[in-house]
């Protein structure tokens, strides 16, 4: 489980191709990996890997040919920033919401606006070629996000798109002030609104099956 509350910015250090698989070896800033072991999970922009080898704050995962398929994971190279979070442990606060690391699609980043302090970044939301999956089903007005790993609030939205607002702080700890129009973002949606609008649609449908 993850909270959405990225701790901060790491770069890839290498790329290795395995198979139809990728092991992907990951520089943490220093001290950040201290206590971590084999096993282990840490969502890299909001991807949810194991650890496989750790050396120091160098930390190896291997990713599935599915989830470099679907995610932005599979589009890393030497030197890519990424978000990450390690696993949240129980007592921990929530500062953001409950995330998996299960991520639905990805959105394109259509619009990028900045006057000062105020930073919007809008994503170009459609259904996706490889899910084909409508993320926007669940996407609403103030609704919770998941983008690259971050828990963010939906401050608009429109027919295909939604926009966030950024804090300062976030931008500083986080890879959104690093991206570009066209950039791939990860979407998780929130758990919890999956489940009411997937329950409510069932039972609309049962519904109109009765009274047809």
């Amino acid at each position: 489980m993850f909270t959405g509350i990225v701790q901060g910015m790491a770069h890839v250090l290498e790329c290795q191709t395995l198979g139809r698989n990728k092991r992907l070896k990951i520089q943490f800033p220093d001290a950040s990996m201290q206590g971590q072991q084999l096993g282990a999970s840490v969502a890299i922009n909001g991807v949810c890997l194991t650890v496989v080898e750790i050396e120091r704050d160098a930390v190896s995962f291997d990713v599935i040919d599915t989830t470099l398929l679907l995610t932005n994971i599979g589009s890393l190279t030497n030197g890519s920033i990424v978000n990450y979070e390690r696993a949240a442990r129980m007592g921990d606060e929530v500062g953001g919401h409950v995330m998996s690391g299960h991520i639905m699609t990805c959105v394109d980043v259509c619009d990028i606006q900045q006057q000062g302090e105020s930073f919007h970044i809008r994503f170009s939301v459609d259904v996706s070629g490889l899910t084909n999956v409508d993320a926007r089903r669940y996407l609403f007005d103030k609704g919770y996000v998941g983008l690259n790993g971050a828990s963010l609030t939906i401050c608009d939205i429109g027919d295909d798109w939604i926009e966030v607002s950024l804090i300062p702080e976030t931008l500083k700890a986080t890879t959104f002030g690093r991206l570009r129009l066209g950039d791939k973002v990860n979407l998780e949606i929130d758990s919890h609104t999956q489940a009411t609008v997937d329950t409510v649609e069932r039972v609309l449908k049962q519904r109109a099956v009765i009274l047809s």
